[in-house]
């Protein structure tokens, strides 16, 4: 059987971190930023991390064990 493949959209969105948990860019910094807050901008340069519920499944489509 070959190995599985590593589901690669998911690759393009999320970093395990050091310790594990896995990390996010956040949306809407790409265009049309003049019409945002500037504290909307800065909070949106902050990483997400994904919610404990969800990691296990984003963890498998990373390491290709769907």
């Amino acid at each position: 059987m070959p190995k599985m493949k590593t589901h690669r959209g998911t690759a393009k969105r999320f970093r395990k971190t050091g310790s594990g948990r896995i990390r996010f860019k956040r949306a809407n910094l790409r265009h049309n930023l003049s019409s945002q807050q500037t504290s909307t901008k800065r909070k949106l340069r902050q990483a997400g991390y994904v919610d404990d519920v969800d990691a296990p499944a984003i963890r498998r489509l990373l390491h290709g064990d769907h």
